[in-house]
């Protein structure tokens, strides 16, 4: 089910969400170990972005292997948003995405905010639209957006995408959930439909998507292009390889891996956020990642008040390697 953007062409189809705090480095090359062929930054703020700010230059960081890798901006000045977004082309990316998806009030708080808080205000993003493409000369430029910001039905959604088009977008990724929802609720893939039949560009489905089986109806139920993948992959990279097979027509039973593998994977997460991010974010990052990897398994309360106590990554090797539940694991425990 191949994806095919401006001069950018993925074979698979299977995308990895943006996530704030999560798709870090470390994090995308277990991903691309187990089998993830696109891969995207943690959120960028276009402003912090234009004004060098080193945090955010650090978020950017990469390593050659690391590709095909796209970036996502977010921001409501248009000619900031435009400046940033040169820059990310100049800074070597495969891919500029535009945030319209993040519910968090930091983002979208006040008249002007940012994020989901677009979805509101169709001409503000126009204006975004574009700015950033004639600012942007060679990569594809995509949008990332919630169903609506209060309507469920869809209809803001299709405004806001008819807009991305009109304006030289190159695909649109739509979350079947509105700005009020949050998190909460089902996903409406169905509303995500709506968006599909409305355009001519690629539409990539998103929400609720923790197994190979929900990627294949999502797309039965939408009609969309290509499947991207957010919370359903915390712990589970192992969803990258089931979700592509599915949408290669495979028959197969889902790959469940073992106990051993999991524990393998996790230690090499640890491995790989202590040699990119240094000893004293390595731990503080564990502390959210390592549990993801035995939710659902006997004993996975207790291991993830070890970790969260514990004060060095010496000591979170330990709690992983002396882990050991007293069941295994299926596909159903991997997205628990």
């Amino acid at each position: 089910m191949p994806l095919r953007l401006k001069g950018l062409t993925l074979s698979s189809g299977v995308i990895q969400s943006p996530m704030a705090a999560c798709t870090d480095l470390p994090f995308r090359l277990i991903a691309r170990e187990k089998g993830l062929e696109f891969a995207y930054l943690e959120m960028v703020s276009a402003h912090a972005l234009v004004q060098d700010s080193r945090k955010t230059l650090e978020l950017m960081k990469s390593i050659p292997v690391d590709r095909p890798l796209g970036a996502q901006l977010v921001g409501c000045d248009p000619d900031i948003m435009a400046e940033a977004a040169a820059r990310v082309e100049d800074m070597g990316f495969d891919l500029l995405d535009l945030n319209l998806g993040c519910p968090v009030p930091k983002i979208t708080g006040g008249g002007d905010g940012a994020g989901s808080a677009l979805l509101a205000r169709p001409e503000d993003a126009g204006r975004i639209f574009e700015k950033v493409v004639k600012a942007v000369k060679r990569i594809p430029v995509t949008v990332k957006m919630r169903l609506g910001f209060k309507d469920a039905t869809g209809a803001e959604a299709v405004a806001i995408a008819r807009r991305a088009q009109d304006a030289g977008v190159c695909a649109v990724a739509v979350h079947g959930r509105t700005r009020e929802q949050q998190y909460s609720g089902v996903a409406n893939w169905k509303a995500i439909g709506l968006v599909k039949a409305a355009l001519s560009i690629p539409v990539i489905g998103n929400g609720d998507v923790r197994t190979g089986e929900d990627a294949r109806r999502l797309i039965e139920e939408s009609g969309c292009d290509a499947v991207m993948l957010g919370r359903g992959a915390l712990g589970n990279p192992w969803l990258y390889r089931n979700v592509a097979a599915v949408l290669a027509g495979s028959k197969e039973p889902p790959y469940v891996p073992g106990f051993a593998e999991r524990k393998a994977t996790l230690l090499r997460h640890l491995e790989l956020e202590v040699e990119h991010e240094g000893e004293r974010l390595a731990s503080r990052n564990m502390k959210r990642i390592a549990p993801w990897y035995f939710a659902g398994l006997p004993g996975a309360a207790k291991f993830r008040n070890a970790v969260c106590t514990s004060e060095d990554t010496g000591t979170m090797r330990r709690l992983i390697e002396d882990f050991s539940p007293s069941a295994a694991p299926s596909e159903a425990s991997l997205s628990a």
